[in-house]
């Protein structure tokens, strides 16, 4: 019999934290124990795992004693100030938040572009999950890369209110029912209405006039490519519940062929090739919503620079882009490295 590993989902009722459950789930990831754990407003419910019912508990310094990883999505905070606990308790942190990615002693992963970095976590016990619009672009970008080397980067992303969490998406069904029987819309989440417009802010300014979210595509992919690549980035929000879609240009060191850059993201892992315009066929949150797969499309020559291409890519935000990416680095994790 295979052996069998005790995980705490931290941040269980939140959207990522379902997902993860979930995700564990269809997987079949081999569970021993599972562990729910939320702040104390979310302590006492009752969720469940592969139909049994599970008590969420409250996130404690000491709720980590005999839980060999922890799947964290509770928000940087929480996490800066857990995962160490969790750690130090013997459990192996996969983070969610960005309170790690640009820590130097941990490893920052996307398992179909640089799986071996998870070997890192020896150094401080935690791997961290990257931003979502990162984890999408690098894994359609992987394979150009490799087969022609990327030098420079513009990217523009469009994302579902799901990145915001379980509020964010509550708020915007309920803004377009207001709106739609001529009421006004009430904003708590977002700085302005989010229903029937875009806002080209996610997260806060920085000085250089860049959102966070911006910045941690710039700095993200740098570090998981492992390569100097110029990044830049401007990130949107738009009224859709789920998937993030991002508009790519890449400008590369010798010259790829749109046959070509089809035929090495139609082979590649993690990605699916969606690319028919004469049919109109390609990538849409609605398609990607629910499945794992980073979907691109409308690939096409950048005619304005000798070595560019352009492509469009759509990714399911809460499943690809946050929680499967965590599981499918545990599954690694324990395929090699805790054997």
């Amino acid at each position: 019999m295979s052996k069998k590993w005790n995980i705490a989902i931290v941040g269980a009722t939140g959207a990522v934290g379902a997902q993860m459950i979930e995700c564990l789930e269809e997987r079949d990831f081999p569970v021993g124990k599972i562990k729910y754990l939320a702040s104390s407003r979310s302590a006492g419910e009752i969720l469940e795992f592969k139909g049994k019912a599970v008590l969420v508990e409250e996130l404690t310094h000491d709720s980590f004693d005999g839980i060999d990883i922890a799947l964290f999505s509770a928000g940087g905070e929480r996490s800066k100030e857990f995962c160490p606990s969790a750690a130090k308790a013997g459990a192996i942190c996969i983070d969610n938040s960005s309170a790690w990615r640009m820590d130097a002693d941990v490893p920052l992963v996307v398992p179909e572009v640089n799986a071996h970095a998870i070997a890192g976590y020896k150094k401080k016990g935690i791997i961290a999950n990257p931003n979502c619009s990162t984890i999408q672009m690098v894994v359609a970008l992987k394979p150009l890369h490799d087969h022609a080397q990327i030098k420079r980067i513009v990217v523009s992303t469009y994302q579902a209110v799901s990145g915001t969490g379980k509020k964010a998406i509550e708020e915007l069904r309920v803004q377009v029912g207001e709106l739609l029987n001529g009421r006004p819309a009430n904003t708590e989440v977002y700085p302005h209405q989010i229903a029937f417009n875009c806002l080209p802010q996610i997260d806060s300014f920085c000085d250089n006039g860049y959102t966070k979210e911006e910045m941690k595509m710039v700095n993200e992919t740098r570090k998981i490519m492992e390569a100097d690549i110029k990044v830049t980035a401007t990130a949107v929000r738009i009224p859709v519940f789920f998937g993030h879609s991002e508009s790519i240009n890449i400008e590369t060191a010798k010259e790829i062929s749109v046959a070509t850059a089809m035929e090495l993201i139609a082979a590649a892992p993690g990605c699916e090739l969606v690319d028919d315009v004469a049919e109109g066929i390609y990538p849409m949150p609605v398609d990607a919503a629910g499945q794992d797969f980073v979907q691109v499309g409308r690939i096409r020559k950048d005619e304005s620079i000798e070595n560019g291409l352009n492509l469009w890519v759509v990714a399911d935000n809460i499943r690809k882009g946050a929680a499967t990416n965590a599981v499918q680095i545990a599954e690694i994790l324990i395929e090699k490295y805790l054997k």
